[in-house]
């Protein structure tokens, strides 16, 4: 009898890509449940991105460890960025951990498991990051059927001062074309009907591999694709966003009304020591040439409270900018000092309780802008994807400007006799808003 194993993800998109191939890889040799109470083998794959996610992680592994001293749970491992930074001294600090395997090892997940006797321990920890999924892995899908992450490429050579990613992740690496186009022909054959590009920086796709940025050559392929009917474009960093990718976003129908544009500041001088590549005077422009050419476009974007010399009048440079630009969404991150960045090492670390202040400060006038931006919208008549039945006639979907599981959602009336089903698009109009969700009457 096959022993059962439960994969928990945790983090963003591009990790549950990997818990995926994880998971995938795994369904040869073992049997894959959900839910790790009748799992003999568990693998936690980890985010080590910033504090928080460090801490959750490291709560999810006791809390596992607690079910191999109650439980049918043998062996417990992490995987994924937590494991890759610190995996020596996870399995030094958690002696329930039976091993610590890296990023730059997930292709050998399943043979170390499956070779592991006794009281032995695993742990390796790759130096050189080289490791990048193809279309021709396994691969078994955790989210519902009708949406899939595809990850175009693995690494970061943008080296922002305040993040670790490099040091875990390794160099950019992309993928193929053919490798992508063929992983979404499959998606399509499974009945996706959304795809949602992700890397590290999307918009610097191909630069390694064919030396120019190709991303919107990609996308000329990837609209061809028959069956998928949106192409969601995530973490596109803003200093290589051309003119060539806005042209096509704005002439694809196929390419959804959304952006997600990591600005992380709005002072030239701390975007400077964050090692960004672009001032926040282009940043404003880019998204003014991005409404202009793209009418009714979502624009999410992310912001750093509290980097090391953040002064009050920064900050409020900061607040003016949000204000000025009134993006669709935001998320706002307190300033995490990461150990072995340039940042770490600057003088002048704002407080922990001041950068959380201004964190809060952030949010709630986004909060107030956002409701704003949504009323808007009332009346406008959208695309939608719907995802759940709550009632007959009431779905539960995302509007083409909502990403899952960091945006909003719209509560859609339709027919009661309708034969929907969840993926399918559906146009709604606008007749109610709040700062997230939309309620919308289906046409």
């Amino acid at each position: 009898m096959k022993k059962k194993v439960a994969v928990i993800n945790l983090g963003c998109p591009k990790n549950q890509v990997d818990s995926e191939i994880i998971t995938g890889m795994l369904s040869s040799h073992f049997e894959i449940t959900t839910n790790p109470v009748q799992a003999n083998i568990i693998l936690v794959n980890t985010c080590g991105f910033i504090e928080d996610a460090k801490k959750e992680s490291i709560e999810m592994i006791l809390e596992m460890a607690e079910l191999k001293k109650i439980g049918r749970c043998e062996k417990i491992y992490a995987t994924g960025c937590l494991a890759q930074r610190y995996g020596k001294e996870l399995l030094e600090e958690i002696p329930e951990l039976d091993g610590a395997l890296g990023d730059g090892d997930l292709d050998k997940i399943t043979a170390a498991i499956s070779n592991a006797a006794g009281t032995q321990r695993l742990y390796t920890n790759k130096k050189v990051q080289d490791f990048i999924y193809s279309h021709e892995m396994p691969r078994l899908r955790l989210g519902p059927s009708f949406f899939a992450y595809v990850k175009i490429a693995e690494g970061c050579d943008n080296c922002c001062s305040y993040c670790a990613i490099p040091q875990i992740k390794g160099r950019y690496r992309s993928r193929s074309i053919e490798s992508i186009v063929a992983e979404i022909e499959k998606l399509a054959s499974e009945g996706v009907k959304e795809i949602i590009l992700v890397a590290q920086d999307t918009t610097r796709y191909g630069i390694d591999l064919y030396g120019s940025l190709v991303l919107p050559k990609l996308l000329k392929e990837l609209v061809n694709v028959k069956g998928i009917e949106w192409f969601r474009l995530m973490y596109c960093y803003p200093d290589v966003f051309s003119d060539e990718l806005i042209d096509i976003m704005a002439k694809e129908e196929k390419i959804c009304k959304y952006v997600d544009l990591p600005l992380q500041h709005a002072d030239n001088e701390i975007l400077a020591r964050m090692n960004r590549r672009n001032t926040a005077e282009e940043a404003e422009n880019l998204i003014k040439k991005l409404r202009q050419a793209i009418p009714g476009i979502f624009i999410r974007s992310t912001f750093i409270t509290g980097f090391p010399g953040e002064t009050e009048e920064q900050f409020q440079k900061l607040l003016a900018f949000i204000k000025r630009i009134k993006l669709d969404r935001i998320g706002v991150f307190a300033y995490s000092q990461e150990e072995n960045t340039p940042a770490a090492k600057m003088k002048n670390q704002v407080p922990l309780d001041i950068r959380e202040k201004r964190k809060e400060i952030v949010m709630a006038l986004q909060a107030d802008l956002a409701l704003e931006v949504q009323q808007q919208r009332i009346g406008q008549t959208l695309r939608v994807i719907l995802e759940e039945e709550l009632l007959p006639g009431k779905w539960l979907g995302r509007t083409e400007g909502d990403a899952p599981e960091v945006d909003g959602q719209i509560y859609v009336q339709v027919q009661k006799d309708n034969n929907y089903l969840p993926g399918d698009i559906i146009k709604a109009r606008i007749v109610r808003a709040d700062s997230y969700d939309f309620e919308g009457e289906g046409l």
